[in-house]
């Protein structure tokens, strides 16, 4: 898969504190890439230099092979965290300013406009001023305004804050939509659940440097512990809890599961099968709830933070 986007070695210092180490990602074509981190750990210094807002001391980013340039503003669309919208200025007459400097004619801007109005159902709202909106909505036409002029690289700080739940699934199929579509989009969040459900790949920051980077499905392998939530119904529970605990390496549990007596974590030790766990725990129990313990984003995100 070719990689839209490419950092080699960047470090940026702002005085003594160096806010990036030599950070290197690669983002292919057509993912969505979630850049990660703590607060302070670097990811808004990168996406400013990707965004040529702010230059590196040293290393380079390229854009499909090619050295960043001032023309990529209309490659590149970006939705800051923290918002830019003029308060006092009318919607549309903002969305149309705004896509004009992305570099569509008046004419394409309308065309394109009344076609995101149209399908997010805030028509009605072209005459209002920003600050008449909501924050969810004024997010609204920020989204709009950030891919109206369909670029190759989309950027997201945060697209969902300020949103409820209906509308953060909104955005999050339009994302998906325009993933689909041919676009490759770098998403920053805190919001671990969004990361579960968007990425193919994932990069994490911490410290200035980039700690862990790869596919989301291949780091969730790295960090398997061969951990099955185990959930049995039985009249003999202390018993065969005891059995459980002589054969195997048992840990606490919180899963939730219904009419379970017993509710455990069950580790395996290494060449043990997990078919071989359940044939066993069929000959001891009735088993209600067998599955395995797949580490999430946040388990990653914490374990690695604390590693490092």
């Amino acid at each position: 898969m070719n990689d839209v986007l490419v950092a080699e070695s960047v470090s940026k210092h702002f005085g003594n504190f160096k806010a990036l180490n030599e950070v290197s990602i690669n983002v292919p074509k057509g993912s969505i890439f979630g850049l990660l981190g703590p607060n302070g750990a670097g990811k808004t210094t990168l996406i400013r230099i990707i965004n040529q807002i702010t230059m590196p001391d040293s290393g380079k980013v390229l854009l499909d092979g090619s050295a960043l340039k001032p023309s990529d503003i209309q490659n590149i669309g970006y939705l800051p965290e923290e918002r830019g919208l003029y308060k006092s200025m009318k919607v549309g007459e903002q969305a149309l300013y705004l896509a004009q400097l992305k570099g569509l004619t008046k004419k394409d801007a309308k065309q394109r406009l009344q076609y995101w109005f149209e399908k997010l159902e805030i028509g009605d709202w072209w005459n209002k001023k920003i600050q008449e909106l909501s924050k969810g909505q004024a997010q609204k036409i920020q989204f709009v305004v950030t891919v109206l002029h369909k670029p190759k690289l989309l950027i997201f700080d945060e697209p969902f804050s300020g949103f409820d739940p209906i509308n953060a699934s909104l955005i999050k199929d339009e994302i998906l939509q325009l993933r689909e579509e041919g676009a490759t989009v770098i998403f920053s969040t805190h919001r671990m659940e969004s990361v579960e459900e968007l990425c193919d790949h994932i990069a994490l920051i911490h410290k200035s440097n980039k700690v862990l980077d790869g596919k989301l499905v291949d780091i969730k392998r790295q960090f398997k512990t061969n951990t099955f939530e185990v959930g049995l119904q039985t009249h003999n529970a202390d018993s065969v809890i005891n059995d459980i605990k002589g054969r195997f390496e048992v840990l606490p549990a919180t899963f939730k599961s219904l009419n379970d007596d017993i509710k455990l974590n069950v580790r395996l030790k290494d060449g043990t099968a997990s078919n071989d766990l359940l044939r066993y725990l069929t000959t001891i129990a009735e088993v209600h709830h067998f599955v395995e313990v797949i580490p999430t984003a946040n388990d990653i995100f914490i374990q690695t933070i604390k590693n490092n």
